[in-house]
């Protein structure tokens, strides 16, 4: 498994493994970092919809619901 670091997620694309609602495709527009500047979560929005959704960044690690880039 590749190693994510999470500094470098702003702008990168995924692909939802089982998408719902026509959303397969998304893109990191935020990354939402603590007091320290690590980053917590990123900001995912749907390409098709504009939809917008905030998630950990440890999810896109998970290759069941996440593919890097668009598929």
């Amino acid at each position: 498994m590749n190693r994510i670091n999470p500094n470098k997620l702003l702008l990168s694309k995924w692909t939802a493994a089982h998408p719902q609602n026509r959303e397969k495709h998304f893109l990191v527009t935020e990354l939402i970092r603590n007091d320290e500047g690590e980053v917590l979560e990123v900001e995912l929005q749907a390409v098709l919809t504009k939809r917008s959704e905030q998630l950990k960044w440890q999810a896109l690690c998970d290759k069941d619901h996440w593919k890097f880039g668009w598929l």
